[in-house]
């Protein structure tokens, strides 16, 4: 949400005429500004949907900016670029800042250790504009409907979005100035056909990209510049459409809104959003601000212009900083997963609250703040000095977790044998203190991978495994080349396969698609699975490895249920026929609830954090029937490295067994190396 509003002083009409756009207040968008951010947080708080909030905020946002450089330059001033900028965000640094600095504070008293240096990198992204990027990376779901599990910083993936137009659109704005003077074009023209083709092109690429992976889509500046180019377009036509008359500008209002309103509740944006569904909202805000001042008491711009909408409009940048932090640090300190109705309004009351105080005490004085304005040093100075209110303690709380990482690695192999601590005969002789390993901090971030993306003849090339093929150093002459096939249960297994492959000069590399197992057509998967696997499949008759790693079962949360996964049989009978070994791992045990935060919260002793082996797991794994019978298919159970023979723990040997409710921490799967080269060495004979 911006803060950028345009509040000009009235013209005399003869000076108006000649400007591509009304450049007065116009209460009307404060107040749609204001009708924005309420569904945004009606939304998230009460009915854990989206609303298409933000869709209309992106928008407005870019009608504002175009208003903005269009006046400027048929005013004939001078655009610079450089004062913009740091005006802009001299006054969008302020309010983050200091939500960020006091969510961090929030999330040192409420939140569990293990999910700290997710927060700090997330807190560092929303400092610095790439949240959204980061959520990309992560592929995170936005539409999860436990938002417990949410980073209280996910929200600023909207506002790092905007911070990279507004460094984007000036330089449009400059350029086609440029080109405008320089070859005697219509500026107002130019501007239209260059975010025509922006917005037909990022519209097109959005919907493709939806289709095919929404959740990475959701977060793609690329997949959202249509929004801003639908402001800008909107802000350029405006003077054309001064015709219409006052029933049909009263007619656009309300139908705006009321499209507005419904948006979230008829549109299934779960599965289209940002693709071409979102046009619904935001043609809907355009609607409102082409219907504009219709001056009839039965216009729907009397009640946006209203002094209550006005007032929340003013706050309504703080309050959506606000809302989202206030939901989750309530969620996480109570144990929930959604607010009820109460529970909800002392959410939204707080957050306004919240909102208001700092609308009032900080945005309000730094914007008023004249000294900044006058140079750019000045300016500069003052965004440094705001920033370190966030930077500073991001900065200091991970120099902290990271010299506490460093004293535990020191006497890691004495104190933290992990899964050798099960085999027969260990001797004990850790520390009476040590800690565990890893760091409960450093802890979700344990995840196994191998680094480097596929290149040369292990490079998958354009297709659905484009993105998704890694691989261990290459070697030139490699013993064995060794292909880990699934989703995330297959890629944990690597922080044992690492230490193998380069003790035996093996080549390790991946393909892996969250979600997905490895089967053949026909099988039971979801549809973007089964393309995966079809690539899959030509991936293996092109380039042939020595043997493929995959998880043979899925294991159910908290139950003893466990399933081969569909289709594994033909799958192994299919890839052996090819002269492929293959290598099937049994699943590990899954939970309903965090083991890691069961550890931290209620230590490591209690009877949660320490599940009856058979609640967990049956005693015989379901490819039991399979051992044996196929030629080149090697099945490894691994369940006496989890658990010991009563329970599954969520501490082992110093180490932790988890890094959540179903995966294994990297460091645990690397201390269990031993045992399953033993196990696959003698299951394949090499």
């Amino acid at each position: 949400m911006s803060v950028e509003t345009i509040s000009a002083s009235p013209r005399r009409a003869a000076k108006a005429a000649r400007l591509p756009a009304k450049t007065s207040f116009r209460p009307e968008i404060q107040g749609l500004r204001a009708l924005a951010v309420l569904m945004v947080v009606a939304y998230h708080v009460w009915l854990g949907r989206v609303s298409g909030g933000v869709d209309v905020f992106l928008m407005v946002s870019a009608f504002l900016m175009t208003l903005q450089f269009t006046n400027k330059f048929y005013r004939e001033r001078s655009m610079d670029l450089i004062r913009h900028w740091l005006h802009l965000f001299r006054r969008l640094l302020p309010a983050s800042a200091v939500v960020i600095a006091a969510t961090l504070l929030a999330t040192l008293i409420f939140v569990p250790k293990t999910r700290w240096l997710g927060i700090l990198e997330q807190g560092w992204a929303s400092l610095l504009y790439f949240q959204n990027w980061l959520l990309k990376a992560e592929a995170v779901d936005y539409y999860a409907e436990d938002h417990s599990l949410a980073s209280p910083f996910q929200h600023f993936w909207s506002l790092s979005i905007q911070g990279q137009i507004f460094v984007l659109w000036p330089l449009i704005f400059a350029a086609a100035a440029l080109a405008a003077k320089g070859f005697g074009l219509r500026y107002r023209v130019l501007l239209t056909y260059l975010f025509s083709g922006i917005f037909v092109a990022s519209l097109t690429y959005s919907v493709f990209y939806t289709y095919s992976d929404q959740a990475q889509a959701y977060f793609d500046t690329g997949a959202r510049l249509w929004e801003f180019a639908l402001g800008s377009l909107v802000a350029l036509v405006l003077p054309g459409l001064d015709f219409l008359s006052r029933p049909v500008r009263v007619v656009l209002g309300w139908v705006g809104v009321l499209a507005m309103l419904a948006c979230g509740l008829i549109l299934q944006v779960q599965t289209a959003f940002p693709g071409f569904i979102a046009l619904w909202p935001t043609l809907a805000a355009a609607a409102v601000i082409v219907a504009g001042q219709s001056g009839s008491r039965f216009g729907v711009d009397r009640i946006l212009s209203s002094r209550l909408l006005m007032r929340l409009g003013d706050n309504s940048f703080a309050l959506y900083l606000w809302h989202w932090p206030v939901l989750v640090i309530y969620l996480i300190a109570s144990g929930k997963d959604h607010a009820g109705w109460l529970s909800g309004s002392v959410v939204v009351a707080t957050s306004l609250v919240l909102a208001f105080l700092t609308t009032r005490f900080v945005e309000a004085p730094w914007r008023q703040w004249k000294w900044p304005d006058k140079r750019r040093r000045r300016g500069a100075i003052a965004i440094v000095a705001i920033a370190a209110v966030a930077a500073v303690p991001l900065a200091g709380w991970r120099y902290v977790l990271d010299e506490e990482d460093r004293v535990l690695a020191r006497e890691a192999l004495r104190n933290n044998p992990g899964s050798k601590a099960l085999l027969p005969g260990y001797v004990d002789r850790a520390d009476p203190d040590a800690g565990i390993l890893p760091s409960a901090a450093k802890l979700s971030k344990d995840w196994a991978n191998l680094g480097i993306r596929c290149t040369g003849d292990m490079a998958p090339g354009p297709g659905a495994l484009e993105n998704k093929c890694s691989q261990s150093k290459e070697i030139d002459r490699p013993a064995k080349k060794v292909l880990v096939i699934g989703n995330s249960h297959a890629q944990q297994w690597m922080g044992a396969l690492k230490p193998i492959a380069q003790r035996n000069n093996w080549q390790l590399y991946s393909l892996l698609r969250g979600g997905c197992v490895y089967a053949p057509a026909g099988a039971d998967v979801k549809p973007e699975c089964a393309a995966f696997n079809r690539e899959v499949d030509q991936y293996l008759d092109n380039r042939k490895p020595d043997a493929i790693f995959t998880v043979a079962t899925a294991a159910s949360p908290s139950s003893p249920e466990e399933k081969l996964n569909p289709g594994y049989e033909e799958m192994a009978r299919a890839v052996t026929a090819r002269g492929i070994d293959v290598i099937g791992i049994r699943d590990n045990p899954r939970f309903s609830y965090s083991m890691s935060n069961c550890v931290v919260t209620k230590g490591p002793q209690d009877p949660a954090c320490n599940p009856p082996r058979q609640s967990a797991m049956p005693a015989q794994s379901p490819f039991s029937h399979l051992v044996g019978r196929i030629p080149g298919l090697t099945l490894l159970d691994m369940s006496d490295s989890i658990c010991t023979p009563t329970a599954c723990p969520g501490k082992i040997g110093n180490m932790f067994v988890y890094l959540d409710n179903n995966h294994l921490s990297a460091s645990y799967a690397a201390s269990m190396a031993d045992e399953l080269e033993k196990k696959l060495k003698a299951g394949t004979g090499w």
